[in-house]
């Protein structure tokens, strides 16, 4: 007797049961780790990170390639090209900061460009320091001073020893050695891109010229005498007509450009008042200009201003500061630097502070007021 054929529906249940997918296994329980294991494995909030750490070990070994040491690192240099440092204090010229862009030592540097004489052409320099030919203005001024200086001769010798006045400059009789004291001036503003200007200048973007109140000044500023505000204002016409002070700008390898008397200066001769853009000192917090001057300083710090001779100015800006911290160095000063009340606005007027012989550089002191200005290396 033959076997019965199974039913269909056994026959689809088992087929079911050969392709049905096993049952899923239960989910691995996740294992957490207690806080004690994470305090243990995490780094502290100061630490810097491993990459830091690597360069720092790097940057710990830098020496200074002029003095041979690593003191000082905040006042390194680290070259560009070679990865060298050299402190700012011992490149020739001493540099005031560190640049904000990039720098190469005098290795790595490209050739310096040979330095670009100013023409010794008459009228090349009339036109630079735009220089007015009348000589009318100046003679009256002279005329004019003279017989003040007589009526001063009257009063009594007290009053001449309490009030020191302000001398004008004697200029250069010789022309051919004018203009040779022009040229050199003429030689380092364009070395140094700067446009002559014997007025302070008020840009677009800076202070305005309503900023400048002298009354604003912290503790009072000392007003210039009408008498020597006189002998200002004959030295400001001189200038317009090509009369400048006996001085020649040279280039030194150590110090950069400098000025040196050409003659004999006397004790409280004018020299020169400083010139350049005024700005809020706040503006120029991160500058990188190594001159910047002090107009005014008040009560409120956002209203401060300074002197930028960066892209104006005149010969002021190549007069060199003494080193304050050494006897030698406050020796070397001639020059002062003082900050006057002028028809309600503050200007800097620099002053000879004792006789000046023929051949002497010029030197005043950065830190006449603040003493922030890093003058410690200065030669």
């Amino acid at each position: 007797m033959g076997r019965r054929a199974p039913s269909s529906t056994s026959s689809s249940e088992l087929r079911r049961k050969r392709t049905a997918a096993p049952p899923p296994s239960p989910p691995t329980p996740r294992r957490f780790c207690s806080i004690s294991d994470v305090m243990r494995r995490s780094l502290p909030v100061d630490a810097p990170p491993p990459v830091a750490r690597a360069h720092e070990a790097i940057y710990d070994r830098i020496l200074c390639d002029v003095c041979g040491s690593g003191d000082r690192d905040e006042e390194m240099l680290l070259c560009d090209g070679c990865d060298r440092g050299r402190h700012i204090f011992c490149l020739r010229p001493i540099a005031a900061r560190v640049p904000t862009g990039p720098w190469f030592c005098p290795a790595c540097a490209p050739p310096a460009k040979p330095l670009k004489r100013f023409p010794m052409k008459q009228t090349k320099i009339i036109d630079f320091f735009r220089i007015q030919k009348d000589d009318q203005d100046v003679e009256a001024a002279k005329c004019r001073l003279s017989q003040d200086a007589r009526r001063r001769r009257k009063r009594s010798l007290v009053m001449h020893k309490k009030r020191r006045r302000i001398l004008p400059f004697v200029p250069t009789k010789d022309r051919a050695q004018r203009l040779k004291q022009m040229a050199s001036l003429a030689t380092a503003l364009t070395s140094s891109k700067t446009e002559f200007s014997n007025e302070l200048t008020y840009m677009p973007g800076m202070a305005p010229r309503s900023s400048n109140q002298a009354r604003l000044e912290e503790g009072g500023m000392q007003v210039l005498t009408k008498e020597d505000k006189e002998t200002i204002g004959l030295c400001r016409t001189m200038q317009q007509r090509g009369e400048c002070p006996p001085l020649l700008v040279v280039f030194d390898s150590r110090e950069g450009f400098t000025v040196q008397a050409d003659a004999d200066i006397k004790d409280m001769t004018f020299i020169a008042e400083y010139i350049g853009d005024v700005d809020y000192l706040e503006n120029r917090a991160n500058d990188d200009c190594d001159c910047l001057m002090t107009l005014l300083l008040t009560e409120d710090p956002s209203k401060r201003l300074v002197i930028c001779p960066d892209k104006h100015g005149n010969i002021s800006r190549f007069i060199n500061g003494i080193n304050n911290h050494t006897p030698d160095g406050k020796k070397k000063q001639n020059v002062k630097c003082v900050r006057y009340d002028i028809d309600g606005e503050s200007h800097v007027l620099l002053v000879a502070c004792r006789d000046i012989a023929c051949g002497e550089k010029l030197y005043y002191d950065y830190n006449g007021y603040e003493h922030a200005y890093p003058t410690h290396h200065f030669l």
